[in-house]
This record gives C-alpha cells, sequence and structure tokens, in this order.
C-alpha cells in the first residue's frame, strides 16, 4: 500500500511536468522562438549547449530541457507501474500508452525543427502536425491521468457505452479532442496573422481570400460550444443505479464555463499569449476532469 501511495504521488508529479512542458511549448509557438535553435536537432545551433544564445534560443533550449526530463518521468513511470503490476492490467496498459506517445511527441517536435515547420511557416503541413501535436498531448495526459485512476483496481472497468449518457460522454471526449485539434490550428493563424482590431479580425474569417488559417478558425468556437453542450448534459444523467459524483460534476461544470468565457474574452482582446496559455491549460484541465469523471462515475456503478 505505501508503495502504491509512492507511485501515486509520483504519477501526479509527472503529469503536473508534462502540463508544463505542454504550456511551455504552447510559449514557444506563440512567441515564434521554435526556430530559435535554428535546423538543428537534438543540437542547439550545431551546440550541446548553445553559447551567448538569443532570447529565442533559450526559450527553445529551455523547452528541450523540459522535455527531456518528462521524458524521462514516463520511462520511470512505466517501469514503476510494470514493476508492481501484473500483466493485462489497466495501469500496466496506460503506461504503455503514455509512453509511446511521448516517443511520438519527441518524434513530432523533431520533425518539427528538421522540416522547418516552426517560426512563420504557414503552411498546412504545419497546421495539419500541430494539430496532431495536440491529439498526441491529450493522449498523453490522458494516460497518465487514467494510469493515476487504476493504481487500486484490481479488475478491469467495462464502461457503459450504449447508454444516452455513456454516448454523450463519449461525443464529449470526441469533441473535446476536435476542440484541441481546431484550436491548435485557431492558435496558429492568431499567431502568424495577428489582427489589430476584432472587426478586422471577424472580417478575415469570413473573407474568402483570408489564409486557410484565419478561415478555418471561425469553427472552434462552434465544436467547443457542441462539446461543451453534451459534456454539460451528460454528467448530469445518472449512470445506471442512480449512483452520481456530484463534486466531479461542478468541477467539470465549471471548468467548461470557465473556458467558454476564456475563449470570448480571447477573441475579444486578439488573442494575448497569457491568454493562449490559460486557455490551452484549461484545456487540458476540462480533458483530465472528464477522464476521471467517466472512470469514477463508472466505478460508482459498479461497485453499487
Amino acid at each position: 500500500m505505501k508503495n502504491i501511495r509512492s507511485l501515486r504521488r509520483y504519477s501526479f508529479f509527472t503529469l503536473i511536468v508534462s502540463i508544463l512542458v505542454i504550456l511551455w511549448g504552447a510559449y514557444v509557438r506563440a512567441t515564434g522562438a521554435g526556430a530559435g535553435c535554428g535546423k538543428h536537432w537534438p543540437l542547439c545551433n550545431g551546440e550541446v549547449i548553445p553559447r551567448a544564445p538569443a532570447v529565442e534560443t533559450i526559450v527553445e533550449f529551455t523547452h528541450r530541457i523540459s522535455s527531456g526530463v518528462a521524458f524521462l518521468l514516463v520511462l520511470g513511470l512505466l517501469i514503476w507501474v510494470f514493476w508492481t503490476f501484473h500483466a493485462g492490467h489497466l495501469a500496466r496498459i496506460f503506461a504503455g500508452l503514455a509512453m509511446g506517445s511521448m516517443i511520438i511527441e519527441a518524434l513530432i517536435g523533431a520533425g518539427l525543427v528538421l522540416f522547418e515547420l516552426v517560426a512563420f511557416n504557414s503552411s498546412a503541413t504545419r497546421a495539419v502536425i500541430g494539430a496532431l501535436h495536440l491529439l498526441n498531448t491529450f493522449v498523453l495526459l490522458g494516460s497518465i491521468m487514467a494510469v493515476i485512476e487504476n493504481l487500486e483496481v484490481k479488475s478491469p472497468t467495462v464502461f457503459e457505452l450504449y447508454s444516452t449518457r455513456g454516448l454523450l460522454l463519449m461525443l464529449g471526449m470526441v469533441g473535446i479532442i476536435l476542440v484541441g485539434m481546431s484550436g491548435a490550428i485557431a492558435a496558429l493563424g492568431d499567431t502568424l496573422f495577428p489582427s489589430s482590431t476584432l472587426i478586422e479580425g471577424i472580417r478575415q474569417d469570413f473573407n474568402a481570400n483570408a489564409h486557410f488559417l484565419l478561415r478555418l478558425r471561425i469553427w472552434h468556437p462552434v465544436i467547443a460550444l457542441l462539446a461543451s453542450l453534451s459534456i454539460l448534459i451528460g454528467i448530469r444523467l445518472p449512470p445506471p443505479g442512480e449512483m452520481r459524483a456530484p463534486q466531479l460534476q461542478m468541477v467539470l461544470t465549471l471548468l467548461i464555463l470557465t473556458q467558454l468565457l476564456a475563449g470570448l474574452i480571447n477573441v475579444l482582446l486578439l488573442a494575448p499569449v497569457w491568454l493562449q496559455i490559460l486557455h490551452l491549460l484549461l484545456a487540458d484541465l476540462i480533458w483530465l476532469g472528464l477522464i476521471v469523471t467517466i472512470f469514477r462515475t463508472q466505478r460508482l456503478h459498479e461497485t453499487a
């Protein structure tokens, strides 16, 4: 039991570090510092440790160092979980998924640098990879959270996917993923093609001749509203057995409403960097909260 408590604390630490690395990566993108190390990976401007670096180089190099720390933490989590649990345990499965997504994360980061899909690159390739990058970070964070939720579970959880509630929550999960991916594209458009006024930004969204990144970002709030409604309705429907988790419902509801407000303010303030990062943090927390809610309400039903 003591070992499980220690593993839980380590898992939470790994999760927090991973979130901080993701947020710092968003800062790298929002400030255009992704080319701070030039077209070099894993070296930085051809050096192991850059000498007399510019600000952009410090930002990018710090992100690489923190990413390496997160990689080692996830590797440690994988080894610890495999040492502790038997084959087939859910914690093992999700720890393996976390490690796989961390490897993909490193490959995506390397590809962005080596193919120069950073700084002011506005290609469709960068947009697609940026969206997939966001998807992969959700898989990473969700997998670590799932490890934490299954550290003391002895038997597999069977999810009720065919009820109205289960269907709405699954649609909500898919919706949150699409919101995140469309948000990555919208944020890239805000960074590369900043608007001087709100009216100008709205005109760009509906201008048929505007860059595709600007014309695509209008879909982000639409998907966000649909996903939010699906989750807000779903978490209020009781699972079989009438078992509820009111605290989880309240926290997730507050996070979603705060996120919608933050999205509105982000548009009104023309997407300042600090608000983009806060917006991403809230998205990560909603994603994690939804995963916790699904696991815990389902487990209440199983033990009822």
